[in-house]
């Protein structure tokens, strides 16, 4: 069965296409900068051994288009993945948030819709371009099956004691607030890929990942018990332009001392503030490089990203009574053995310490860093948020 995965951004459209037989790619790509003159189309073909790289510049007008180019790319002769549309039997979407009404992937029709689009209040960046890519993908793929696959799913196992937030009743009964959670798909992956890996389903674990977007989870037998998100992607780690955790009372103080207005709160807050606000920087590659120059800003930044993960870790280990395994994953987590290094120091009480030579090797796929005689494994292993998608999906089309 070939089911198609999509990740629909406010101005791009990322794609890829699986074989199920055996959770083969046949195609992944990314088209970004719709709306504009310099729309770019990028793709890789897969199939029969081979890796073409594409890359196209050229106007899109909107989503419609862009799926319809998706939809070319497929049947285009010379890429030898499908011979018609009928061949795609199903749709995989990402949507980011599915509130309390989703707890599981949904088979997609209007009731569903009405829903995303109700719960867009909660994803106002995320939802509506999830919604759009649902309704053009229906249109540009009508025989598939069309499925949501929700980030905020995984989390909704946490108890009551770990989403509720300590404020007047009225808001969580009339509007939902309340933690949430996100990157729960990359979450569930690396929760499954660890049970294999170590052979069993009884394990605690602490997942951590850390790409531009930040975020832990307390994982309790394959079920998330806590998670550092909350109603929103603003709570929790250190990240690129988000600082994670502060004082709500920061935020009345500035609005009154610099008469800023909710807007413009909200644009510090998401784009303006993390490893960006600390170094004017926002991708890790960029910083870490400057620490390595002596930047005093730079390393302070990663001081407080990496204290960050560091208490969350001791915090998530009392919380589980324990713990089998620290996984970390996604870009920075996958790459970074600084970072590794710095977010484990000091933890050898909790049974945490990582050897040197295995966390600077380069490798493919999952592999241990920790002292070969610890008592908590740590773990990194690469996200493939978009194959955990395409496994939601047939598995609720089979």
């Amino acid at each position: 069965m070939k089911l198609l995965v999509i990740n629909a951004g406010s101005s791009s459209v990322k794609f890829q296409v699986f074989e199920m037989i055996n959770d083969l790619v046949l195609v992944s790509g990314l088209i970004e900068k719709i709306g504009e003159e310099t729309s770019e189309i990028k793709f890789e073909l897969e199939n029969s051994g081979k890796n073409n790289s594409v890359r196209v510049v050229e106007p899109i007008k909107n989503h419609k288009e862009a799926l319809q180019k998706v939809a070319g790319i497929l049947l285009d002769k010379e890429n030898q993945i499908i011979e018609k549309k009928e061949e795609i039997k199903a749709v995989g979407h990402r949507v980011v948030h599915g509130g309390e009404k989703f707890k599981e992937t949904a088979i997609i029709n209007d009731e569903v819709k009405e829903m995303i689009n109700e719960l867009s209040s909660l994803a106002p960046l995320h939802n509506p371009p999830n919604l759009q890519g649902i309704v053009v993908a229906t249109e540009v793929f009508p025989q598939a099956k069309q499925v949501a696959v929700f980030d905020t799913a995984f989390h909704q196992t946490m108890p009551a004691k770990a989403y509720r937030y300590a404020i007047p009743n009225k808001f969580y009964e009339e509007f939902g607030v309340r933690a949430y959670g996100m990157h729960g798909t990359s979450h569930r992956y690396v929760t499954k890929e660890t049970a294999k890996f170590l052979k069993s389903d009884k394990l605690k674990l602490i997942t951590i990942h850390l790409g531009n977007g930040c975020s832990m989870a307390a994982v309790r037998d394959g079920k998330c018990v806590d998670t550092t998100m909350g109603l929103t992607p603003l709570a929790g780690l250190v990240m690129g332009t988000r600082g994670g955790d502060i004082d709500p009372g920061v935020l009345i103080h500035l609005g009154k001392k610099y008469n800023l207005s909710v807007s413009e709160i909200d644009k510090i807050l998401n784009k303006e503030s993390g490893l960006k606000g600390l170094t004017g920087l926002n991708d890790m590659r960029d910083v870490l490089e400057l620490k390595e120059k002596g930047d005093v800003k730079a390393k302070l930044a990663l001081d407080v990203y990496t204290y960050r993960i560091k208490k969350y870790i001791g915090s998530y280990a009392a919380i589980l009574g324990g713990l089998d395994a620290i996984v970390f994953t996604a870009g920075v987590g996958e790459n970074s053995a600084y970072v590794r290094e710095a977010s484990c120091e000091g933890l050898e009480f909790l049974g945490i310490s990582i050897d040197p030579s295995k966390n600077d090797k380069r490798a493919k796929g999952i592999r241990v860093i920790s002292e070969d005689e610890n008592r908590v494994k740590v773990l990194v292993i690469p996200t493939n948020e978009e194959l955990e998608i395409a496994r939601q999906t047939f598995s609720i089309v089979q």
